[in-house]
């Protein structure tokens, strides 16, 4: 499927992919290790990876430098971040275009795994989930993963310190259409693979297993103040603000990273708190759920 089909939002928020590529946090060895360990991929040599929305590679890169030697097909629909993956030549990786419904590349049962890094908030709809089944080996596991900036959480989740709570406060401003992983709607179609109606009915298996293993695991990293303004950035709708409103949103978070207990060291640096969220399933074995009337 072509990059038209990418939710506008993220179309446009992520245009810039060098400036993503660059900004964006990777992921800690001890985060990678757990979720391929619940993944049941961790030390087995050659192990077939599906990277859906692989972005810029983030996560791909750390696939391709592990020692199982895992063969790797990066998924990936928007162009420039498409381009830029393919650039870094990463061993045993193949970069593919392609959506979570449509992903022609990719055999039925070729997986042992697909891992979802930082995007399965855009597309977590039942389409989505059938397409992945369907590239998945039977038993095959389904791993979502999400770095979360203390200022990019979820209302529920209390900001490390005042000044990353003011910088959330900035980001919750900003109206949105498309939810977001801190929006914390994405669950939700793990539940709706039970659903009927008396218009719709479902068999009665789901398509992966329930309750979702769940793993958060805590991190703070040092970064000076601009370095802070280039991540917050990249976030999807603050990447698009241009001019007037680019330059009050800018004014605010120096605000906030001047607060008394933003404290900095002997750099200039200012420790930015965080978490990685991990969460897995295992495919159920049998056709995908079907919809009739």
């Amino acid at each position: 499927m072509s990059s038209s089909s990418i939710v506008d939002a993220a179309q446009s928020g992520f245009r810039n992919a060098d400036l993503y590529d660059r900004h964006r946090p990777s992921y800690s060895n001890e985060s990678v290790s757990k979720l391929l360990k619940n993944l049941g991929v961790d030390g087995i040599s050659k192990a077939r990876i599906l990277d859906l929305a692989a972005g810029t590679g983030k996560f791909t890169e750390l696939l391709a430098a592990r020692e199982e030697d895992y063969e790797v097909i990066a998924v990936e629909p928007h162009k420039d971040m498409r381009e830029t993956l393919q650039r870094k030549a990463l061993r045993n990786v193949k970069v593919v275009d392609g959506t979570s419904t449509q992903m022609s590349a990719v055999e039925d049962g070729w997986a042992d795994s697909v891992v979802i890094a930082q995007a399965f908030h855009w597309f977590a709809n039942m389409e989505s989930l059938r397409e992945i089944h369907r590239v998945l080996a039977p038993g095959g596991t389904l791993g979502l993963i999400w770095n979360v900036d203390d200022y990019n959480s979820r209302t529920d989740w209390k900001a490390t310190t005042v000044w990353e709570g003011k910088l959330k406060d900035i980001i919750w401003s900003h109206p949105e259409k498309d939810p977001r992983y801190r929006h914390n709607e994405w669950p939700k179609v793990f539940d709706e693979q039970l659903k009927s109606s008396p218009l719709t009915i479902q068999s009665a298996d789901p398509l992966f297993s329930l309750p979702l293993g769940e793993d958060h695991l805590k991190w703070g990293v040092r970064l000076s103040k601009e370095g802070i303004w280039d991540r917050f950035r990249t976030i999807s709708h603050v990447s698009v603000l241009e001019g007037q409103q680019l330059e009050d949103t800018k004014k605010k978070a120096f605000e906030a990273m001047g607060g008394e207990d933003a404290v900095t060291n002997e750099t200039g640096e200012i420790e930015l708190h965080g978490i990685t969220a991990s969460y897995w399933t295992t495919a159920i074995p049998g056709a995908p759920l079907k919809s009739g009337g």
